[in-house]
C-alpha cells in the first residue's frame, strides 16, 4: 500500500482551471479540479509541466496555497522577468485550461495540527511569495480546532506586492491567535510599525515568539532571505532543529 501511495504521487494527472484569481498586479491564484488527487499537507508542493502544440514541455514546482479541499488544489503564481512559465500562467490561462501536474512533494516543510504538541507556538518568516505555503499553514490552522497560536512576519517590497492581505485582515481580526506583521523592504506606508528595510533580530524578536517558548519555526522565501532569517533566529537562541527553511533561487523555482 505504502508502495501504491508513493507511486501515484509521481503520477501525472490531468488538472482542469476551475478559476483564475488576481492576488496583485504580478500574481494570481489558480484554482485546479485534479480527479483522484490523493491530498496534501500544510507545506508541500506540486510539479506542473505544461507542453506546448509543437511538443514542448517545460515545468516548475509550486507551492500548494490551499487547505485540502477534495480534489481541489489552489496554486499561487507571482510572475517574474523572463520566466516563459509564470508568464504564461499569470497572463494567458483561463477557466476550462487543462494542465498537468504531480504530486503532492515534500515531507519535512509541513505542519500538521493533528502533530503532538497540536498547542505549541508556531512562527512563520516569509519574503515575497515565500508566504504561498505558509498561507496554506494558516488556512490549515483556521479549518482546525487545534488552535496553535502563530505569528506570521512577512517581509515585502511594498502593497502593491502583498498576496492575500485583505484575508490575512479578516482572519486576524477574527483570531486572536494569529497575528501578522508587515515588513516592507522598499516603501513602507503611512503608520507602518516598521521602517522600510530588510528584516532585522529586533524585528523578530519583538514580532515573532522568543526562543524560550519554544515554536516551531517556518521560514520561506529567496535563498539570501532565508538564510539572513535562520540566522538571525539562531543568534536570538531558537533551536536550530526547530527551523524549518524553504527556499527558491531560480526564476523557475518554487514557490
Amino acid at each position: 500500500m505504502a508502495r501504491a501511495a508513493v507511486l501515484g504521487r509521481l503520477t501525472w494527472r490531468v488538472a482542469t482551471v476551475v478559476a483564475v484569481r488576481p492576488e496583485n498586479a504580478r500574481a494570481v491564484t489558480i484554482v485546479l479540479d485534479v480527479p483522484g488527487w490523493p491530498g496534501h499537507l500544510a507545506g508541500q508542493h506540486v510539479d506542473l509541466r505544461l507542453t506546448a502544440e509543437d511538443g514542448y514541455q517545460t515545468q516548475r514546482s509550486y507551492s500548494v496555497a490551499s487547505a485540502p479541499d477534495g480534489d481541489q488544489v489552489e496554486l499561487t503564481v507571482v510572475e517574474v522577468d523572463d520566466g516563459e512559465v509564470s508568464e504564461y500562467l499569470t497572463t494567458t490561462v483561463a477557466a476550462g485550461d487543462q494542465l498537468e501536474v504531480r504530486g503532492p512533494v515534500g515531507g519535512w516543510f509541513v505542519w500538521r495540527p493533528d502533530a503532538p504538541g497540536p498547542f505549541r507556538p508556531v512562527m512563520l518568516v516569509a519574503g515575497g511569495s515565500g508566504l504561498v505555503p505558509l498561507m496554506a499553514m494558516i488556512r490549515v490552522r483556521a479549518e482546525s480546532a487545534a488552535k496553535a497560536p502563530f505569528r506570521l512576519v512577512y517581509s515585502v517590497r511594498d502593497t502593491g506586492s502583498l498576496l492575500y492581505r485583505e484575508e490575512l485582515d479578516r482572519l486576524s481580526r477574527k483570531d486572536g491567535g494569529l497575528h501578522v506583521t508587515f515588513a516592507f523592504t522598499r516603501t513602507a506606508p503611512p503608520g507602518s510599525a516598521w521602517r522600510a528595510g530588510r528584516i532585522t533580530a529586533r524585528l523578530l524578536a519583538e514580532a515573532g515568539w522568543p526562543s524560550v517558548d519554544e515554536p516551531d519555526v517556518f521560514v520561506c522565501g529567496p535563498t539570501g532571505f532565508v538564510e539572513s532569517a535562520a540566522n538571525l533566529l539562531v543568534d536570538l537562541g531558537h533551536d536550530p532543529q526547530r527551523i524549518r527553511t524553504e527556499r527558491f533561487g531560480s526564476p523557475g523555482g518554487r514557490p
